[in-house]
């Protein structure tokens, strides 16, 4: 199965949108994986070649057929085709912002709040001034691509949307996790079987702190 396509021309093309590092990453070592083995990689291979989890993977792949890089056949594992080669990576322009701690992906603890240090981050990443970065601990939100280590953007405001991934305050205790909610039930979901969902009752002390936009496995 020929898993490399010649780029077409035409004014039927959809109009292309430049890519994350992350992407570009992603890109690069199906294309190489492609070179070396005449087959796309599986979802499960480039977390292995990225290091990284295959939630983000996914993501990334999904994201370069979307923006019209990569095409995929349904119901094959090694199914990825190039249809286009992205612009060259330019140098990525980097900031700092303010490390203020640890946050549990798992059960609840205190969160620091005061600034530790600085976290360095893609400046493109950073959705207003005053963004902050966390340190994940735990591995409740394994299956979203949050690792132990790893550093997460968060963006101040608080309300999310349903199926966002957030850091809220469960009686007075800081936690990551995704949020969930309906007219009748609130509830903050692991991405981990290991772990148990927090509901959120009437009697519950609980606010959003912020909205995760951003984790180190985009641009480390």
């Amino acid at each position: 199965m020929a898993t490399r396509k010649r780029p077409t021309r035409g004014r039927g093309r959809p109009r292309t949108e430049e890519i994350t590092e992350a992407q570009h990453r992603t890109f690069e070592a199906i294309r190489d994986y492609i070179d070396a083995h005449g087959e796309s990689p599986t979802i499960a291979e480039l977390g292995e070649i990225l290091g990284i989890t295959t939630a983000p993977v996914h993501d990334s792949v999904t994201q370069l057929v979307r923006k019209g890089y990569l095409e995929r056949e349904r119901y094959s594992r090694r199914g990825l085709k190039i249809v286009r080669e992205p612009a060259p990576r330019r140098s990525q322009s980097m900031v700092t912002i303010p490390l203020l701690g640890n946050v549990v992906a798992g059960t609840p603890t205190q969160v620091d709040d005061h600034v530790l240090g600085e976290a360095l981050v893609p400046a493109d990443m950073v959705d207003g001034d005053d963004c902050f970065a966390l340190k994940v601990q735990g591995e409740s939100m394994k299956g979203a691509g949050l690792a132990d280590g790893d550093t997460v953007i968060v963006r101040p405001q608080p309300l999310a949307r349903h199926g966002e991934v957030v850091v809220a305050l469960v009686d007075g205790e800081a936690t990551i996790k995704r949020l969930f909610w309906d007219e009748k039930s609130v509830e903050l979901s692991p991405e981990n079987r290991r772990f148990r969902p927090i509901r959120i009752t009437p009697e519950t002390d609980f606010r959003i702190v912020g909205k995760v936009i951003a984790q180190s496995s985009q641009w480390s």
